[in-house]
């Protein structure tokens, strides 16, 4: 299967995720594997988001959250509960949106260059899956409608995580 990435008008951030929505969608379709649907996800937003270095999953073990696939320069392996930023969108199950990171008490730092940072909790039937966590080397990068359009696109992955396992025969 061959999926190109589309341009994106990035001026206007509503119409701009929403677009980006609608290509996660079309990516992710019929596929219920949530590596694979991560991975693509993950480069998806990677080639269309601007002015980002980092972004990724970090799925919930159980104990801890354990780096997923990503793009950008590798990453810290584990976060515990509560700790830095995707640790308290996975303890809090609510959206950080961190306008500078040195700011935020606790904020670990796997990369030095980042400095602003949006990590959304992703949470399925009540059971946390993980995180979705994007970084920018700009303070201030992120704002409310980065926010909404973050959690609208992890909405379409965690969707695509729930749907029924095709049952066709082959």
């Amino acid at each position: 299967m061959s999926f190109e990435i589309q341009s994106i008008n990035t001026e206007d951030k509503a119409v701009f995720y929403a677009e980006l929505a609608q290509q996660a969608r079309g990516l992710l379709h019929g596929e219920h594997d949530r590596i694979a649907n991560a991975a693509n996800f993950a480069a998806l937003v990677w080639h269309a988001l601007p002015r980002i270095n980092w972004c990724g999953f970090y799925f919930f073990d159980g104990r801890e959250l354990v780096v997923g696939p990503f793009q950008g320069k590798p990453a810290c392996v584990r976060i515990a509960l509560g700790r830095g930023v995707c640790g308290t969108a996975a303890a809090t199950r609510e959206t950080q949106l961190v306008v500078d990171v040195n700011e935020f008490d606790g904020h670990i730092a796997c990369d030095a260059a980042s400095r602003s940072e949006v990590v959304v909790p992703l949470v399925i039937d009540g059971e946390l899956l993980g995180v979705w966590d994007v970084d920018s080397p700009e303070a201030g990068r992120f704002d409310d409608q980065d926010r909404i359009g973050m959690e609208l696109i992890c909405d379409v992955f965690l969707q695509a995580l729930s749907r029924p396992a095709n049952t066709e025969a082959a």
